[in-house]
């Protein structure tokens, strides 16, 4: 099996770390080849508060997909979210010396690395630039200005900025573990290369991630990233409610809302009662399915609330900005009982749960598809995208070579030729045979074009 086909997602967040492996099959869907999972113990909202702790819950999810796949891992795309996390909207232009050459992809890339040198607070870097439109001589509304004649390009990005410390805890983490970090992604948008149609981000579509200790939003519009936030609360909030409003244990707490929690208080029944085992020999306590969704709807309502304000942030409610396509809920918090109901009611928008199954091979078993490994299923696509384009690049690279080296090679032979030719007549053969060389070698590049 070749390694350089193949991708790894690591998911470090605040309830699991995930180790996900996987490939391009013939169809060009990704199949996965291994998970490992492992419960993350030093990581709250999404930031790394234990370095030791998470170094051992990489290590044990990263071997448990090793011990899966029979592939032994080195290089990691690692997802970022958390509160310290924050976009902006920026403009910014070039302007070229020769505006008689068509734009190419290096314009573009000077642009983006010209975005890249904007000042940041103390403490504050910059994670992504995404172009959003480009504008070629005052002409607005371009998705795509390479092969365009122009003098000035201008573009429109979304920069998304996070903090220096955390960053550099994550890349701690994972260099510890015995991992090379290639590249870190914002995980509401590693979310939505998963869940997401091109159709959905076309008409226009708000993804929610509810994962442990963040929610992540990601808004898309024409096809174009227009707004990411990280709200700092999440399914473990949830949890933490019922432990403190039923006076429980955490683990029975998680239990209560994964099994029998609801969104939606009146879907419940007064008689509707949940006997808990007590600690110790103490009495069993009982609890009504009807309070405890009273506690957890009160939660969600919250959260759900934090959201839908970011999404009229954005402008959702101007007519150009309408997003058609509604919400799409997903993360292991979106598998809450009743959840799309009550997001539907709140927001007026329509709502789906999002599973990865878009982009994933036919026969992907159910674990695979669950909400809960979105964005390990949005970080293997996106390493396996950026790996196909290095291969691309690799392939330049070889081509260059090997015509370096027949370049080489002819110049020998057209110096030994020159120095037999000397010899009996001169100078007149070299010329000859160097202008057929470079006529051979011109059509050789204009072919490899």
């Amino acid at each position: 099996m070749e390694n350089q086909n193949i991708a790894v997602g690591l998911d470090i967040g605040t309830t699991k770390i995930v180790a996900m492996i996987g490939r391009y099959n013939e169809y060009n869907k990704v199949e996965i080849l291994g998970i490992g999972k492992s419960k993350s113990l030093g990581v709250h909202r999404g930031v790394v508060n234990n370095i030791t702790q998470t170094i051992q819950s990489v290590q044990q999810a990263v071997q448990e997909a090793e011990d899966v796949s029979g592939i032994k891992i080195k290089d990691v795309v690692v997802g970022i979210a958390g509160q310290h996390i924050r976009s902006l909207q920026h403009s910014d232009y070039i302007t070229r010396n020769n505006s008689e050459e068509v734009i190419d992809a290096q314009d573009i890339e000077a642009l983006c690395d010209q975005v890249h040198k904007l000042v940041m607070l103390p403490g504050e870097e910059i994670i992504h630039v995404l172009p959003q439109e480009y504008k070629v001589d005052g002409q607005s509304e371009i998705k795509e200005p390479i092969g365009m004649y122009g003098g000035r390009v201008e573009a429109n990005f979304h920069v998304v900025v996070g903090q220096v410390a955390s960053i550099r805890n994550i890349g701690r983490c994972v260099k510890s573990a015995g991992l090379n970090l290639d590249r870190i992604t914002l995980e509401p948008l590693a979310s939505a290369n998963a869940v997401l149609s091109q159709e959905e981000k076309e008409a226009g579509v708000a993804l929610i991630d509810i994962g442990g200790g963040t929610t992540d939003l990601a808004i898309f519009k024409d096809g174009i990233i227009r707004h990411t936030a990280v709200i700092p609360f999440g399914g473990n909030i949830i949890t933490d409610d019922i432990k403190e409003g039923c006076s429980i244990i955490e683990k029975q707490a998680e239990l209560l809302k994964i099994k029998f929690g609801s969104a939606w208080p009146g879907e419940n029944k007064d008689n509707e009662i949940v006997s808990i085992p007590g600690l110790r020999g103490r009495e069993p306590k009982e609890i009504t399915l009807k309070n405890l969704s009273k506690i957890i709807h009160a939660r969600v309502v919250e959260i759900v609330e934090q959201v839908y304000l970011e999404i009229k942030n954005y402008g959702h409610e101007e007519q150009k900005k309408k997003l058609i396509a509604g919400i799409v809920l997903t993360g292991g918090g979106s598998q809450l009982k009743h959840l799309k109901q009550l997001v539907e009611y709140i927001t007026g928008m329509d709502t789906r749960i999002g599973y990865p199954n878009e982009h994933l091979a036919g026969d992907s078993d159910a674990e695979t598809t669950s909400p809960l490994y979105a964005t390990a299923v949005g970080l293997v696509m996106n390493s396996l995208e950026h790996g196909l384009y290095n291969s691309h690049l690799d392939a330049e690279e070889e081509v260059i070579a090997k015509e370096e080296e027949v370049f080489t090679d002819t110049i020998n032979e057209v110096q030994e030729t020159d120095i037999e030719a000397r010899q009996t007549k001169p100078q007149a053969p070299k010329r000859s045979i160097f202008d057929r060389w470079a006529d051979k070698f011109k059509d050789f590049l204009d072919n490899a074009e």
